[in-house]
Parts: structure tokens; C-alpha cells; sequence
């Protein structure tokens, strides 16, 4: 049978595409689902930040009432969890001393060695407590503590306190050290990105948010003076700061509920993880003013922190079933039906792995 006319141009088509490498039959891969580990616990899920440990293939779970749980990302199971973390937060690790530390919500961190997971001590220094990170210049450790509108500086050799700084604020969010010993941090009740200088640990500059609401995540690009600053208000974007002059010189869109931004500078893209939508919005850095997106996976509601292993560019989430029980207050604030109740032996870890 003769081809049609339709058929031939087709044809012809393509070829003049393979010929001038038009047509690549070598997709980019996408992030898929490669697992959804359940995670079960005496309790009701309540859980944070994630903190990946590239050293030992590790990845830290904060489950809070369970302290931190340690999962092993080659043989992919649970292995226990971190004596004395029980309120734990988050996870900060700094290699260069063999040390881990826990920020516990009760304003406490639990130290322990990396190479052994062994705990070695848990010391108060405040009343409450969010979140930490290293700057490896100061060799200190920020750590947030919005109840208590200040952020406390630890020694990371010793843990023990360095100083205190008072803000003017009590949602104290997201930081990142720029690799010359400040930290950048968003207010997220007073829209302000801030700089704090670790040396003296003292406010330098601040920045208003303008166009967008509710700054939350942050991380940096050192090579190019960016701060990457993600907001949860009604246009949720990822605004790109010149570190500099404090301008924004980008502002591509994300998903909504961001709680965490992550910069992999060898890939040159920055990842978001949206609670709201269920969505990881992955953007790529085109060059340090130009941004685009790369993808945008679905993943589950309320997945909204995660961590990267940077050698196999996996991303692990957390999410657990939840639902409004109108008998009891709820954040209406955070959004219009965000849970306040979870259901037990629903949490669980989500693996995703560009296919």
C-alpha cells in the first residue's frame, strides 16, 4: 500500500528533525513514586524536618514523641532511633567533629556521634525550640526559637552557648549560612528576609517582602550571592534575592504550603516541597537572574519537608493521614481545613527518584 501524502510529510519530517537533533528519543527523567514506607508508632503522627547524612546513607526523621528515627536509605528500613531525642525537631549534623544534634522542641538538644549514633549528652538552653543550622565558618549552630522570639547560638565542638539574639518576631523560619560566617533568615509574621552576622551575632540587615506574603523556606547559592525565599501567601513563589543589594531579581511560582527549599548547586535547581497542593516543584537556575521550572511532581497532602541525597538526587518526604474534627481548634490560619487530628499508624515516608 502507497503512503499517503499525509504520511510522507510525517516522515520526512521526522527525519529532518533526527538530522538536525530535533527529536531525542532519551526522555529527561521525571520523579516518580519509588516507595511509601508506613511507619507505625504507639501514638498519633506528629513529625517535622528531615536531615539527610550522605556520609552513611542515613536519613533522620523527626516523629517528635518517637525522637529522631534513623532510616537506612541502602537497605531501606528503620533502623531505631536516637537515645534521649524524644521531642525531637530536627537534625543538624557537623561531620568535621563527628557530631549530630538534636533541637528539641522543649528548648534542649540531644548531642550524639555520627560514626556511632551514640548519644552523648542532653543540655537546656531555652524554653523552646524549632530548628537548627551549622555555619561552618563560625563553627556555631543558630537555632530557632520563634515561641521565644530570639535565636540561640551553640558552639558546635563543645554545645555549649555562645550568645542569644533577640527578634523582633515569633515565627522565626527558615535560615541559611551564606559560607562567609551570616545567616539568612525569613520572619514569616513580619514578611522580612534578615541577615544576621554569626561573628557577633547581631541583626545587619532586613529586607520587606514585597508582592507576596508569608516567607518561609530559605537556602543559598553561594556561587552566585542568591538567597532562594519561598512564600505560602496567595501567589506562592520562589523569590530569588540578590545577596548584595537585597533586590529580587526573580520570582518563579511553587506550589502552595512550602516548608522547606533546598539548593542542589551541582544540578543548578532548587526543590520545593508544597504541603498544600502535594507537589514538588523543582526550578532550575538558567543563570543567576534567569529561573525556570523544571518539573512539578504530585506527591501527598501535608508533605511538606523533606530532605535530598545529592548523590542519587532521591527525595524523601513525610506526610500522614489527618482530617478537621470540628470539636477542636484548628489553624485557619495555616489554611482554610488544615488537619488537626492524625490518625496513628499513618505516617509514612515517601520516596521519590527521577524514572
Amino acid at each position: 500500500m502507497n503512503p499517503t501524502p499525509i504520511s510522507r510529510v510525517l516522515k520526512f519530517a521526522t527525519l529532518a528533525a533526527l538530522a538536525f537533533g530535533v527529536v531525542s528519543t532519551d526522555a529527561a527523567p521525571l520523579y516518580r513514586l519509588e516507595s511509601a514506607l508506613t511507619i507505625k508508632s504507639p501514638s498519633a503522627p506528629s513529625w517535622d524536618y528531615l536531615t539527610f547524612d550522605v556520609s552513611h546513607d542515613y536519613l533522620y526523621i523527626a516523629r517528635r514523641d518517637d525522637g529522631i528515627l534513623i532510616y537506612d536509605a541502602k537497605a531501606k528500613k528503620i533502623t531505631g532511633a536516637i537515645e534521649n531525642s524524644q521531642g525531637g525537631n530536627a537534625t543538624v549534623l557537623v561531620p568535621e567533629f563527628d557530631r549530630g544534634f538534636v533541637i528539641n522542641q522543649d528548648g534542649s538538644t540531644t548531642i550524639f556521634q555520627l560514626s556511632t549514633l551514640k548519644t552523648l549528652s542532653r543540655a537546656k538552653f531555652g524554653e523552646d525550640a524549632d530548628n537548627g543550622f551549622y555555619d561552618g565558618v563560625t563553627k556555631q549552630i543558630l537555632i530557632t526559637q520563634g515561641d521565644s522570639g530570639q535565636a540561640t547560638f551553640l558552639d558546635a565542638k563543645t554545645g555549649a552557648v555562645t550568645g542569644v539574639l533577640k527578634i523582633d518576631s515569633n515565627s522565626l523560619e527558615g535560615v541559611a549560612p551564606d559560607g562567609e560566617g551570616n545567616f539568612f533568615m525569613a520572619l514569616r509574621d513580619r514578611d522580612k528576609v534578615i541577615k544576621i552576622d554569626g561573628r557577633t551575632r547581631a541583626l545587619v540587615a532586613e529586607w520587606k517582602v514585597i508582592g507576596h506574603k508569608l516567607p518561609n523556606g530559605v537556602a543559598y547559592d553561594a556561587a552566585n550571592q542568591r538567597v532562594f525565599v519561598s512564600t505560602r501567601g496567595e501567589n506562592p513563589a520562589l523569590l530569588v534575592f540578590d545577596a548584595v543589594s537585597g533586590k529580587v531579581v526573580a520570582e518563579p511560582v511553587i506550589g502552595r504550603g512550602n516548608d522547606q527549599v533546598i539548593f542542589d548547586a551541582a544540578a543548578k535547581k532548587i526543590y520545593t516541597s508544597n504541603g498544600f497542593d502535594g507537589t514538588l516543584v523543582i526550578v532550575e537556575q538558567v543563570d543567576a537572574n534567569t529561573y525556570k521550572l523544571a518539573e512539578a511532581a504530585t506527591t501527598r497532602p501535608y508533605a511538606r519537608t523533606m530532605a535530598l541525597d545529592p548523590k542519587t538526587k532521591t527525595v524523601y518526604l513525610t506526610t500522614a493521614e489527618g482530617t478537621v474534627d470540628p470539636a477542636k481548634a484548628w489553624k485557619t490560619s495555616v489554611a482554610p481545613f488544615y488537619p488537626n487530628t492524625y490518625f496513628k499508624d499513618t505516617f509514612v515516608l515517601l520516596t521519590y527518584s527521577p524514572k
